[in-house]
């Protein structure tokens, strides 16, 4: 893995962020809270991003590349748009991550520490809270629909 500094130019990364489509709706002022906690990732085709069972408190942000999810040793999805987000689930309950991601390309995500929160001031604090729990319930509310829609599927068979 290549990674960068934490971002601290955030005139340079706002635009990029804009075309993240879960952080669209946010203010140019959200964003420069969230890119001071970020870095570039860059990964190598075959290369683990998280791994199963492992404890940390980032937030992957899918730029470019293809990534699987592997959940006991099986492939359960493939990630490959532009704002997809993954290692969400570790930072909303604290527990151990749940699956295994693994680039399959060559694959570039924008990284957060959600842990160093707790190091913004009062109103980044917040607007920065804003924006994990706003994306988080965007995206767990897709996972739903789908698993909902699977189980449907898989009933009528």
């Amino acid at each position: 893995m290549q990674e960068t500094e934490y971002l601290e130019d955030s005139k340079a990364y706002i635009d990029k962020l804009r075309n993240i489509p879960t952080l669209s709706p946010f203010t140019k002022k959200n964003l420069e809270g969230l890119i001071r906690l970020s870095k570039i990732r860059k990964y190598q085709p075959e290369e683990v991003i998280l791994e199963e069972g492992g404890f940390d408190k980032w937030i992957y942000f899918l730029i470019s590349g293809k990534v699987q999810v592997i959940k006991a040793g099986k492939t359960i999805s493939t990630l490959q748009r532009t704002g997809d987000i993954f290692g969400e689930m570790g930072i909303i309950d604290g527990s151990a991550r749940s699956a295994t991601i693994q680039a399959l390309d060559e694959t570039v995500c924008l990284a957060t520490d959600a842990s160093d929160i707790n190091e913004l001031s009062g109103n980044d604090q917040l607007a920065f809270g804003y924006i994990l729990y706003r994306v988080f319930s965007e995206i767990l509310a897709n996972r739903l629909r789908v698993t909902s829609e699977e189980l449907v599927k898989a009933k009528e068979k």
